[in-house]
Protein backbone atom coordinates (compact mmCIF):
# COMPACT_ATOMS: atom_id res chain seq x y z
CA UNK A 1 0.00 0.00 0.00
CA UNK A 2 1.44 3.35 -1.02
CA UNK A 3 2.04 5.97 1.61
CA UNK A 4 0.57 9.45 1.39
CA UNK A 5 2.76 12.52 1.05
CA UNK A 6 2.03 13.73 4.62
CA UNK A 7 2.92 10.28 5.95
CA UNK A 8 6.22 10.28 4.08
CA UNK A 9 6.94 13.77 5.34
CA UNK A 10 6.28 12.71 8.94
CA UNK A 11 8.56 9.70 8.54
CA UNK A 12 11.32 11.87 7.08
CA UNK A 13 11.03 14.41 9.89
CA UNK A 14 11.04 11.65 12.51
CA UNK A 15 14.14 10.10 10.94
CA UNK A 16 15.87 13.48 10.86
CA UNK A 17 14.95 14.08 14.50
CA UNK A 18 16.03 10.68 15.84
CA UNK A 19 18.90 9.54 13.59
CA UNK A 20 22.36 11.03 14.13
CA UNK A 21 23.42 9.58 10.77
CA UNK A 22 20.64 11.45 8.94
CA UNK A 23 21.44 14.69 10.77
CA UNK A 24 25.16 14.48 10.03
CA UNK A 25 24.59 13.50 6.37
CA UNK A 26 22.26 16.48 5.87
CA UNK A 27 24.78 18.78 7.56
CA UNK A 28 27.50 17.46 5.25
CA UNK A 29 25.47 18.25 2.12
CA UNK A 30 24.43 21.65 3.47
CA UNK A 31 28.05 22.46 4.29
CA UNK A 32 29.14 21.71 0.70
CA UNK A 33 26.37 23.94 -0.70
CA UNK A 34 27.10 26.85 1.65
CA UNK A 35 30.86 26.62 1.15
CA UNK A 36 30.44 26.54 -2.64
CA UNK A 37 27.94 29.42 -2.88
CA UNK A 38 29.09 31.62 0.01
CA UNK A 39 32.79 30.97 0.79
CA UNK A 40 32.94 33.80 3.34
CA UNK A 41 30.13 32.24 5.34
CA UNK A 42 32.00 28.92 5.22
CA UNK A 43 35.04 30.54 6.80
CA UNK A 44 32.90 32.23 9.44
CA UNK A 45 31.32 28.97 10.63
CA UNK A 46 34.64 27.15 10.94
CA UNK A 47 34.53 27.69 14.71
CA UNK A 48 31.61 25.22 14.93
CA UNK A 49 33.82 22.37 13.83
CA UNK A 50 36.86 23.54 15.79
CA UNK A 51 34.83 23.97 18.97
CA UNK A 52 33.35 20.47 18.70
CA UNK A 53 36.79 18.90 18.25
CA UNK A 54 38.07 20.75 21.32
CA UNK A 55 35.16 19.51 23.45
CA UNK A 56 35.68 15.90 22.39
CA UNK A 57 39.44 16.07 22.96
CA UNK A 58 38.77 17.35 26.48
CA UNK A 59 37.18 14.01 27.49
CA UNK A 60 39.40 11.56 25.57
CA UNK A 61 42.23 11.41 28.12
CA UNK A 62 40.02 10.72 31.18
CA UNK A 63 37.98 8.24 29.15
CA UNK A 64 41.04 6.25 28.05
CA UNK A 65 42.35 6.28 31.62
CA UNK A 66 39.09 4.95 33.09
CA UNK A 67 38.55 2.27 30.42
CA UNK A 68 42.12 0.93 30.68
CA UNK A 69 42.18 0.91 34.50
CA UNK A 70 38.85 -0.91 34.76
CA UNK A 71 39.83 -3.24 31.92
CA UNK A 72 43.04 -4.34 33.67
CA UNK A 73 41.39 -4.60 37.07
CA UNK A 74 38.48 -6.67 35.78
CA UNK A 75 40.67 -8.92 33.62
CA UNK A 76 42.61 -9.81 36.75
CA UNK A 77 45.68 -10.81 34.74
CA UNK A 78 48.47 -8.38 34.00
CA UNK A 79 50.25 -10.89 31.78
CA UNK A 80 47.19 -11.09 29.54
CA UNK A 81 47.21 -7.32 29.23
CA UNK A 82 50.89 -7.41 28.29
CA UNK A 83 50.18 -10.04 25.64
CA UNK A 84 47.46 -7.82 24.18
CA UNK A 85 49.95 -4.96 23.92
CA UNK A 86 52.61 -7.06 22.19
CA UNK A 87 50.11 -8.58 19.76
CA UNK A 88 48.70 -5.13 18.98
CA UNK A 89 52.14 -3.73 18.16
CA UNK A 90 52.89 -6.72 15.90
CA UNK A 91 49.61 -6.20 14.06
CA UNK A 92 50.26 -2.45 13.74
CA UNK A 93 53.73 -2.94 12.27
CA UNK A 94 52.58 -5.50 9.70
CA UNK A 95 49.56 -3.39 8.69
CA UNK A 96 51.43 -0.09 8.28
CA UNK A 97 54.34 -1.72 6.42
CA UNK A 98 51.88 -3.37 4.04
CA UNK A 99 50.11 -0.03 3.51
CA UNK A 100 53.44 1.62 2.64
CA UNK A 101 54.32 -1.15 0.18
CA UNK A 102 51.05 -1.16 -1.75
CA UNK A 103 51.24 2.64 -1.89
CA UNK A 104 54.68 2.42 -3.52
CA UNK A 105 53.51 -0.26 -5.97
CA UNK A 106 50.52 1.85 -7.01
CA UNK A 107 52.68 4.97 -7.31
CA UNK A 108 55.08 3.15 -9.63
CA UNK A 109 52.31 1.67 -11.77
CA UNK A 110 50.11 4.76 -12.18
CA UNK A 111 52.82 7.47 -11.84
CA UNK A 112 50.53 10.32 -10.66
CA UNK A 113 53.25 12.99 -10.92
CA UNK A 114 54.57 12.06 -14.36
CA UNK A 115 54.42 14.77 -17.00
CA UNK A 116 54.17 17.72 -14.60
CA UNK A 117 57.75 18.91 -15.34
CA UNK A 118 57.92 21.14 -12.27
CA UNK A 119 60.95 23.42 -11.89
CA UNK A 120 62.11 23.00 -8.24
CA UNK A 121 63.63 26.49 -8.19
CA UNK A 122 60.16 28.00 -8.60
CA UNK A 123 58.74 26.27 -5.53
CA UNK A 124 58.34 28.19 -2.28
CA UNK A 125 59.58 26.03 0.59
CA UNK A 126 58.67 28.73 3.12
CA UNK A 127 55.00 27.84 2.66
CA UNK A 128 55.75 24.42 4.13
CA UNK A 129 57.48 26.02 7.12
CA UNK A 130 54.37 28.12 7.72
CA UNK A 131 52.22 24.98 7.61
CA UNK A 132 54.41 23.05 10.06
CA UNK A 133 55.47 25.95 12.26
CA UNK A 134 59.11 25.19 11.44
CA UNK A 135 59.02 22.13 13.71
CA UNK A 136 60.34 18.62 13.20
CA UNK A 137 59.26 15.08 13.94
CA UNK A 138 60.72 13.54 17.09
CA UNK A 139 63.47 10.95 16.79
CA UNK A 140 62.81 7.40 17.91
CA UNK A 141 64.43 8.00 21.29
CA UNK A 142 62.55 11.28 21.74
CA UNK A 143 59.27 9.57 20.81
CA UNK A 144 59.83 6.81 23.37
CA UNK A 145 60.87 9.30 26.06
CA UNK A 146 57.88 11.56 25.34
CA UNK A 147 55.52 8.61 25.76
CA UNK A 148 56.60 8.39 29.42
CA UNK A 149 54.81 10.92 31.65
CA UNK A 150 56.91 13.53 33.42
CA UNK A 151 53.89 14.63 35.41
CA UNK A 152 50.60 12.87 36.05
CA UNK A 153 48.73 16.16 35.72
CA UNK A 154 50.76 17.15 32.66
CA UNK A 155 49.79 13.98 30.79
CA UNK A 156 46.12 14.93 31.06
CA UNK A 157 46.72 18.65 30.53
CA UNK A 158 48.66 18.04 27.31
CA UNK A 159 46.14 15.41 26.18
CA UNK A 160 49.00 12.98 25.48
CA UNK A 161 47.26 9.64 24.95
CA UNK A 162 50.40 7.52 25.20
CA UNK A 163 51.35 9.11 28.52
CA UNK A 164 47.81 8.67 29.84
CA UNK A 165 47.92 5.07 28.67
CA UNK A 166 51.16 4.44 30.59
CA UNK A 167 49.66 5.99 33.74
CA UNK A 168 46.51 3.89 33.36
CA UNK A 169 48.56 0.70 32.99
CA UNK A 170 50.51 1.53 36.15
CA UNK A 171 47.35 2.27 38.14
CA UNK A 172 45.63 -0.87 36.86
CA UNK A 173 48.68 -2.96 37.73
CA UNK A 174 48.78 -1.43 41.22
CA UNK A 175 45.11 -2.32 41.77
CA UNK A 176 45.82 -5.92 40.78
CA UNK A 177 48.87 -6.04 43.05
CA UNK A 178 47.11 -4.61 46.12
CA UNK A 179 43.88 -6.51 45.59
CA UNK A 180 40.31 -5.29 45.96
CA UNK A 181 40.33 -5.89 49.73
CA UNK A 182 42.94 -3.19 50.37
CA UNK A 183 41.47 -0.56 48.05
CA UNK A 184 37.81 -1.54 47.78
CA UNK A 185 36.46 1.89 46.86
CA UNK A 186 38.87 2.77 44.03
CA UNK A 187 37.51 0.61 41.20
CA UNK A 188 33.83 1.58 41.69
CA UNK A 189 34.89 5.23 41.75
CA UNK A 190 36.76 4.83 38.45
CA UNK A 191 33.76 3.07 36.92
CA UNK A 192 31.46 5.87 38.05
CA UNK A 193 33.87 8.45 36.59
CA UNK A 194 33.76 6.51 33.32
CA UNK A 195 29.97 6.71 33.29
CA UNK A 196 30.16 10.47 33.84
CA UNK A 197 32.58 10.87 30.93
CA UNK A 198 30.33 8.85 28.64
CA UNK A 199 27.40 11.06 29.68
CA UNK A 200 29.43 14.15 28.75
CA UNK A 201 30.24 12.55 25.39
CA UNK A 202 26.50 12.06 24.86
CA UNK A 203 25.84 15.75 25.46
CA UNK A 204 28.63 16.84 23.10
CA UNK A 205 27.58 14.40 20.36
CA UNK A 206 24.31 16.29 20.00
CA UNK A 207 26.37 19.11 18.49
CA UNK A 208 27.88 16.81 15.83
CA UNK A 209 25.69 18.03 12.92
CA UNK A 210 26.69 21.65 13.60
CA UNK A 211 30.35 20.61 13.71
CA UNK A 212 30.13 18.77 10.38
CA UNK A 213 28.36 21.71 8.76
CA UNK A 214 31.01 24.19 9.96
CA UNK A 215 34.01 22.03 9.01
CA UNK A 216 32.64 21.11 5.56
CA UNK A 217 31.58 24.64 4.68
CA UNK A 218 35.04 25.93 5.62
CA UNK A 219 36.81 23.23 3.60
CA UNK A 220 34.81 23.85 0.42
CA UNK A 221 34.87 27.62 0.89
CA UNK A 222 38.64 27.81 1.36
CA UNK A 223 39.85 25.21 -1.13
CA UNK A 224 36.96 25.02 -3.58
CA UNK A 225 36.25 22.07 -5.81
CA UNK A 226 38.87 22.98 -8.42
CA UNK A 227 41.59 21.15 -6.54
CA UNK A 228 39.89 17.89 -7.56
CA UNK A 229 40.72 18.53 -11.22
CA UNK A 230 44.22 19.89 -10.58
CA UNK A 231 45.35 16.92 -8.50
CA UNK A 232 42.81 14.42 -9.83
CA UNK A 233 45.31 11.67 -10.63
CA UNK A 234 47.04 11.84 -7.24
CA UNK A 235 43.70 11.88 -5.40
CA UNK A 236 42.42 8.94 -7.46
CA UNK A 237 45.55 6.87 -6.72
CA UNK A 238 45.46 7.53 -2.96
CA UNK A 239 41.75 6.82 -2.64
CA UNK A 240 42.00 3.77 -4.91
CA UNK A 241 44.84 2.32 -2.84
CA UNK A 242 42.86 3.02 0.33
CA UNK A 243 39.86 1.09 -1.04
CA UNK A 244 42.15 -1.81 -2.00
CA UNK A 245 43.76 -1.78 1.44
CA UNK A 246 40.36 -1.78 3.16
CA UNK A 247 39.30 -4.72 0.96
CA UNK A 248 42.37 -6.62 2.14
CA UNK A 249 41.56 -5.65 5.73
CA UNK A 250 38.06 -7.05 5.20
CA UNK A 251 39.59 -10.36 4.10
CA UNK A 252 41.89 -10.36 7.13
CA UNK A 253 38.99 -9.57 9.48
CA UNK A 254 36.92 -12.38 7.98
CA UNK A 255 39.82 -14.83 8.29
CA UNK A 256 40.66 -13.88 11.90
CA UNK A 257 37.20 -13.41 13.35
CA UNK A 258 34.58 -14.45 10.81
CA UNK A 259 33.11 -10.93 10.93
CA UNK A 260 32.19 -8.70 7.99
CA UNK A 261 33.87 -5.31 7.59
CA UNK A 262 30.94 -4.08 5.49
CA UNK A 263 28.52 -4.89 8.30
CA UNK A 264 30.83 -3.09 10.72
CA UNK A 265 30.79 -0.03 8.43
CA UNK A 266 26.98 -0.04 8.51
CA UNK A 267 27.09 -0.53 12.28
CA UNK A 268 29.36 2.54 12.70
CA UNK A 269 28.05 4.66 9.82
CA UNK A 270 27.20 7.58 12.12
CA UNK A 271 30.74 7.72 13.50
CA UNK A 272 32.34 7.34 10.06
CA UNK A 273 30.32 10.19 8.55
CA UNK A 274 31.14 12.38 11.55
CA UNK A 275 34.86 11.58 11.21
CA UNK A 276 34.69 12.41 7.49
CA UNK A 277 32.88 15.68 8.12
CA UNK A 278 35.26 16.91 10.82
CA UNK A 279 38.39 15.32 9.26
CA UNK A 280 39.33 13.98 12.69
CA UNK A 281 39.17 10.41 13.96
CA UNK A 282 39.59 11.64 17.54
CA UNK A 283 36.06 13.07 17.50
CA UNK A 284 34.61 9.55 17.33
CA UNK A 285 37.03 7.67 19.58
CA UNK A 286 34.69 7.63 22.61
CA UNK A 287 31.74 6.34 20.57
CA UNK A 288 33.94 3.79 18.77
CA UNK A 289 35.12 2.46 22.12
CA UNK A 290 31.50 2.07 23.19
CA UNK A 291 30.52 0.30 19.99
CA UNK A 292 33.50 -2.06 20.06
CA UNK A 293 32.64 -3.03 23.63
CA UNK A 294 29.01 -3.52 22.64
CA UNK A 295 30.21 -5.71 19.74
CA UNK A 296 31.90 -8.19 22.07
CA UNK A 297 35.45 -6.84 22.48
CA UNK A 298 36.64 -7.08 26.07
CA UNK A 299 37.29 -3.80 27.88
CA UNK A 300 41.05 -4.30 28.26
CA UNK A 301 41.46 -5.06 24.53
CA UNK A 302 39.47 -1.98 23.48
CA UNK A 303 41.16 0.26 26.04
CA UNK A 304 44.66 -0.68 24.92
CA UNK A 305 44.41 -1.36 21.18
CA UNK A 306 42.30 1.58 20.00
CA UNK A 307 44.16 4.47 21.73
CA UNK A 308 47.57 2.94 20.94
CA UNK A 309 46.56 2.59 17.30
CA UNK A 310 46.08 6.35 17.06
CA UNK A 311 49.87 6.67 17.35
CA UNK A 312 51.17 3.39 15.91
CA UNK A 313 48.62 2.28 13.30
CA UNK A 314 48.22 5.15 10.83
CA UNK A 315 47.42 3.05 7.76
CA UNK A 316 45.83 5.87 5.76
CA UNK A 317 48.72 8.20 6.50
CA UNK A 318 51.19 5.49 5.44
CA UNK A 319 49.43 5.11 2.08
CA UNK A 320 49.47 8.86 1.53
CA UNK A 321 53.15 9.25 2.49
CA UNK A 322 54.39 6.53 0.13
CA UNK A 323 52.31 7.72 -2.85
CA UNK A 324 53.14 11.38 -2.15
CA UNK A 325 56.89 10.66 -2.06
CA UNK A 326 56.76 9.11 -5.54
CA UNK A 327 54.49 11.94 -6.72
CA UNK A 328 57.08 14.55 -5.66
CA UNK A 329 59.91 12.67 -7.36
CA UNK A 330 57.97 12.18 -10.60
CA UNK A 331 56.79 15.81 -10.65
CA UNK A 332 60.35 17.20 -10.54
CA UNK A 333 61.72 14.53 -12.90
CA UNK A 334 63.70 12.44 -10.38
CA UNK A 335 63.87 8.67 -10.86
CA UNK A 336 64.03 6.66 -7.64
CA UNK A 337 65.84 3.34 -7.80
CA UNK A 338 64.60 0.20 -6.04
CA UNK A 339 67.19 0.75 -3.32
CA UNK A 340 66.02 4.31 -2.77
CA UNK A 341 62.41 3.18 -2.58
CA UNK A 342 63.34 0.59 0.04
CA UNK A 343 64.96 3.45 1.96
CA UNK A 344 61.66 5.35 1.65
CA UNK A 345 59.79 2.43 3.25
CA UNK A 346 62.30 2.12 6.09
CA UNK A 347 62.24 5.87 6.72
CA UNK A 348 58.47 6.09 6.72
CA UNK A 349 58.17 3.05 9.00
CA UNK A 350 59.94 5.15 11.63
CA UNK A 351 58.64 8.65 10.92
CA UNK A 352 54.99 7.57 10.62
CA UNK A 353 55.05 6.35 14.25
CA UNK A 354 55.85 9.83 15.56
CA UNK A 355 53.26 11.73 13.53
CA UNK A 356 50.31 11.72 15.91
CA UNK A 357 49.64 15.10 17.51
CA UNK A 358 52.40 16.95 15.60
CA UNK A 359 51.16 19.95 13.53
CA UNK A 360 51.82 19.45 9.80
CA UNK A 361 53.20 15.98 10.54
CA UNK A 362 52.66 14.69 6.99
CA UNK A 363 54.80 17.51 5.56
CA UNK A 364 57.45 16.97 8.21
CA UNK A 365 57.61 13.25 7.41
CA UNK A 366 57.83 13.95 3.67
CA UNK A 367 60.53 16.60 4.21
CA UNK A 368 62.55 14.20 6.37
CA UNK A 369 62.23 11.47 3.73
CA UNK A 370 63.27 13.82 0.92
CA UNK A 371 66.30 14.99 2.93
CA UNK A 372 67.32 11.40 3.70
CA UNK A 373 67.19 10.42 0.02
CA UNK A 374 69.15 13.50 -1.02
CA UNK A 375 67.75 13.52 -4.57
CA UNK A 376 64.29 15.11 -4.12
CA UNK A 377 64.41 18.92 -3.62
CA UNK A 378 63.03 19.98 -0.24
CA UNK A 379 60.79 22.54 -1.94
CA UNK A 380 58.92 19.75 -3.75
CA UNK A 381 56.89 19.18 -0.58
CA UNK A 382 55.13 22.47 -1.35
CA UNK A 383 53.42 20.75 -4.30
CA UNK A 384 51.19 18.94 -1.82
CA UNK A 385 49.93 21.99 0.08
CA UNK A 386 46.85 22.40 -2.08
CA UNK A 387 45.73 18.78 -1.88
CA UNK A 388 46.61 17.82 1.70
CA UNK A 389 43.26 18.80 3.19
CA UNK A 390 41.39 16.77 0.56
CA UNK A 391 43.42 13.72 1.59
CA UNK A 392 42.20 14.00 5.18
CA UNK A 393 39.02 12.08 4.40
CA UNK A 394 41.01 9.14 3.04
CA UNK A 395 43.49 9.17 5.90
CA UNK A 396 40.86 9.51 8.63
CA UNK A 397 38.62 6.74 7.30
CA UNK A 398 41.45 4.29 6.66
CA UNK A 399 43.15 5.00 9.98
CA UNK A 400 39.88 4.58 11.87
CA UNK A 401 38.77 1.35 10.21
CA UNK A 402 42.31 -0.03 10.44
CA UNK A 403 42.34 0.52 14.20
CA UNK A 404 38.90 -1.04 14.64
CA UNK A 405 39.90 -4.11 12.63
CA UNK A 406 43.03 -4.33 14.77
CA UNK A 407 40.90 -4.24 17.94
CA UNK A 408 38.73 -7.12 16.69
CA UNK A 409 41.70 -9.16 15.44
CA UNK A 410 43.83 -8.74 18.57
CA UNK A 411 40.83 -9.43 20.83
CA UNK A 412 40.15 -12.64 18.91
CA UNK A 413 43.84 -13.56 19.02
CA UNK A 414 43.84 -13.17 22.80
CA UNK A 415 40.47 -14.91 23.30
CA UNK A 416 38.89 -11.61 24.40
CA UNK A 417 36.18 -11.47 21.71
CA UNK A 418 32.63 -12.74 22.06
CA UNK A 419 32.00 -13.55 18.38
CA UNK A 420 28.34 -14.47 18.89
CA UNK A 421 27.66 -11.11 20.48
CA UNK A 422 29.68 -9.38 17.74
CA UNK A 423 27.54 -10.96 15.01
CA UNK A 424 24.34 -9.88 16.77
CA UNK A 425 25.63 -6.33 17.08
CA UNK A 426 26.76 -6.06 13.46
CA UNK A 427 23.52 -7.48 12.09
CA UNK A 428 21.37 -5.25 14.29
CA UNK A 429 19.93 -8.04 16.46
CA UNK A 430 21.52 -6.44 19.53
CA UNK A 431 20.63 -2.76 19.16
CA UNK A 432 23.34 -0.35 20.29
CA UNK A 433 22.17 2.17 22.89
CA UNK A 434 24.79 4.75 23.94
CA UNK A 435 25.65 4.29 27.60
CA UNK A 436 24.76 7.86 28.43
CA UNK A 437 21.21 7.27 27.15
CA UNK A 438 20.46 3.95 28.89
CA UNK A 439 19.14 5.26 32.18
CA UNK A 440 17.28 8.14 30.56
CA UNK A 441 15.54 5.83 28.13
CA UNK A 442 14.57 3.37 30.86
CA UNK A 443 13.32 6.14 33.14
CA UNK A 444 11.21 7.61 30.37
CA UNK A 445 9.62 4.21 29.76
CA UNK A 446 8.79 3.69 33.43
CA UNK A 447 5.71 5.68 34.60
CA UNK A 448 6.10 4.90 38.31
CA UNK A 449 8.44 6.49 40.84
CA UNK A 450 10.68 3.42 40.80
CA UNK A 451 12.74 2.94 37.69
CA UNK A 452 12.48 -0.41 35.95
CA UNK A 453 15.78 -2.13 35.32
CA UNK A 454 16.24 -4.67 32.56
CA UNK A 455 17.73 -7.98 33.70
CA UNK A 456 21.42 -8.45 33.17
CA UNK A 457 23.15 -11.63 32.09
CA UNK A 458 26.77 -12.42 31.35
CA UNK A 459 28.36 -14.10 28.37
CA UNK A 460 31.19 -16.59 28.65
CA UNK A 461 33.71 -13.78 28.21
CA UNK A 462 32.33 -11.87 31.21
CA UNK A 463 30.54 -9.10 29.31
CA UNK A 464 27.33 -7.83 30.91
CA UNK A 465 24.50 -7.97 28.39
CA UNK A 466 21.04 -6.59 28.99
CA UNK A 467 18.39 -9.17 28.24
CA UNK A 468 15.83 -7.63 25.89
Amino acid sequence: MSLSVPSLRRRALRLLRTSLFAQVACALVLGVVVGRLWPDVGTAVQLLGDGFVRLIKAVIAPLVFCVVVTGIAKAGNLRAFGRIGVKALLWFEVATTFALLIGLVAGNLVRPGAGMHVDPSRLDASAVDAKTGGGSLPSTSQFVLHSLPESAVGAFAENSLLQVLVLACLVGAALLHLGHTKVPAILPAVEQAQEVVFAVVGFVMRLAPLAVFGATAHLVGQYGLGVMSTYGKLIAVCYGVAVLFLALLAVALKAFTGLSLWKFVRYTREELVLALGTASSETVMPRMMQKLRHAGCRDDAVGLVLPTGYSFNLDGASIYLSVATLFMAQAVGVHLTIGQQITVVLMLMLTSKGMAGVPGSAFLALSATASALGVIPAGAVALLLGVDRVMDSMRVTTNLLGNCVAAFAVARWEGALDTARARKALTGEAVFVPEEQDDTAVAAASPGPHRAVRPVTETDSGHPVRAD
